[in-house]
């Protein structure tokens, strides 16, 4: 085998051995005609893709546009005036002195990140920001040093990172050089807010002088939250004091003003050197977007939340009989802390699946030798908002085990569960989640709702996680009981001789 094509079967050994190899995700063999399925993985947190009026709106504008196939090159050689509508559309929008239309909104922090900041300035972001922002930093002409991270949603974090930068820039205290802060209002694979008012007063009290700008993701905001779907940073008034926002419904970028954009446009190598969208998708994305301006989302958006709200408040509860080592939710959607759980696990009179070995040694919570349990990634509970995203990570170690068990489940074999409506067969999707995507010990089944989701399903999601949960329980117990009693019989220092 060439040295090249070692290597690269070295790596994805490595990936495969630790479980983490990524793979592209297919229609699983095992659903069948007779099941139903449930999707809870896209980001189509709308469900715009499967509304029968936005289609048949998409198909009148293509039926009555002059064209629709391709877009012939660069923005920068080629008329777009399909393109420079939707922008204009939404700067008025979005309350932005500009926009600018990116093919992704990975191409637009990319472009941003990589071109805006000068020789000299710092970027300081979230631990958590996108791997798109990390991508344009590194092409960005900022050394190494000049990129830092501050601990996730932390303000004090946050505070103290520009304290140090501060003490060893002068350059940065007589506003010289800029410090660009980069956040996500709404964390793809946490569900978390981010304090945007108290990051932005922090900037602006730290930073005086004018020369530290707030660069808001809002990806996974934008449609659902603020007035209209403008996202958190209209819902919170902030329109003015942010330097620059992304929204991936159309993939715009709304800037601080005319010059940014026209540097963008120079500069910012993911939006020139690359085919514009198709007319096709900017005239969808322009129908999509009169959903947003006629109110029409706000509805959906209102349904959404509340099924939020519904599914939180009620796996809460069964997560009382489940331990916390084996499934919970990550700390800004508990109502108490990881050690108070497992105190609630067994003060509701369940035995705990914690042992020991004859050293006093702690084991897992099946009786294993354990893997750490899931950490919760977020640092702090500060939340702005009172109510859960449509975002909901459940912890485990064992993710892949859940997923499975999901795609699986027979609602007709739960007893909980309203055998009346609920289909006999049910494919769950769900999508398990292991590092490097996430930081190291936070593994997770990530629960994406969306605004086409009834109770119904959403009752059957719980009941199935639940079923894995006390199958799980179930099997821990089994082990347990094998395990005493070939203690019993053979003792313990026998049996792991034998082992050896």
């Amino acid at each position: 085998m060439p040295s090249l094509a070692q290597k690269l079967s070295v790596a994805l050994k490595s990936r495969d051995e630790r479980l983490i190899r990524r793979r592209l995700p297919e229609f699983p063999q095992i659903v069948t005609s007779q099941q139903s399925v449930i999707d809870f993985t896209s980001n189509d947190y709308l469900s715009l893709s499967q509304s029968p009026a936005l289609r048949r709106a998409v198909l009148d504008a293509l039926s009555s546009a002059p064209d629709i196939l391709g877009s012939g090159g660069s923005r920068l050689l080629v008329p777009a005036p399909a393109h420079a509508a939707l922008e204009e559309r939404l700067r008025r929008f979005f309350d932005s002195e500009a926009a600018i239309l990116f093919n992704s909104g990975f191409d637009a922090n990319v472009g941003l990140f990589s071109a805006v900041p000068q020789p000299g300035d710092v970027v300081v972001y979230d631990e958590l920001i996108h791997a798109s922002v990390h991508d344009g930093m590194r092409t960005s002409r900022l050394s190494r040093d000049s990129l830092v991270s501050f601990a996730h949603n932390s303000v004090p974090s946050l505070r103290h990172t520009l304290r140090r930068a501060l003490a060893h820039r002068e350059d940065l205290k007589t506003g010289k050089s800029s410090v660009f802060v980069a956040v996500e209002s709404l964390y793809s694979m946490d569900g978390t807010f981010a304090p945007l008012s108290d990051i932005v007063d922090c900037v602006e009290e730290m930073l005086p002088l004018g020369n530290g700008y707030v660069i808001v993701d809002e990806a996974h905001a934008t449609g659902i939250y603020g007035p209209k779907g403008r996202g958190l940073v209209a819902a919170l008034g902030l329109e003015k004091r942010i330097f620059a926002r992304l929204h991936t419904f159309g993939k715009s970028l709304a800037a601080s003003g005319e010059l940014v954009r026209d540097y963008l446009l120079n500069y910012a190598r993911s939006f020139i050197y690359t085919t514009a969208l198709t007319n096709a998708s900017v005239i969808a994305a322009g129908c999509s977007f009169d959903l947003l301006e006629d109110g029409t989302t706000e509805m959906l958006a209102a349904h959404l939340l509340e099924l939020c709200s519904y599914f939180v408040n009620r796996i809460r509860a069964h997560l009382k009989n489940i331990p916390p080592m084996l499934l919970r939710l990550p700390d800004h959607l508990k109502e108490c802390s990881s050690a108070e759980s497992q105190c609630e696990y067994q003060e509701a009179g369940h035995e705990s699946l914690w042992g020991a070995d004859e050293s006093g040694n702690s084991l897992g919570w099946d009786g294993r030798q354990p893997t750490k349990p899931p950490q919760s990634s977020t640092r702090t509970p500060s939340q702005p908002f009172q109510f859960p995203s449509q975002i909901i990570p459940l912890l485990t170690t064992e993710p892949r085990s859940l997923s499975s068990f999901l795609l699986a489940f027979l609602p007709s074999e739960c007893s909980s569960v309203n055998t009346h409506h609920a289909p006999a067969s049910v494919a769950i999707f769900t999508k398990p989640i292991f590092p490097p995507t996430v930081p190291r010990e936070t593994s997770r089944v990530r629960i994406c709702l969306h605004a086409g989701h009834t109770r119904e399903e959403v009752e059957i999601l719980i009941q199935g996680i639940v079923a894995w949960a006390q199958r799980r329980i179930e099997d821990a117990l089994r082990s347990g009981k094998e395990w005493n009693q070939m203690a019993s019989d053979v003792g313990v220092r026998a049996w792991m001789e034998s082992k050896l």
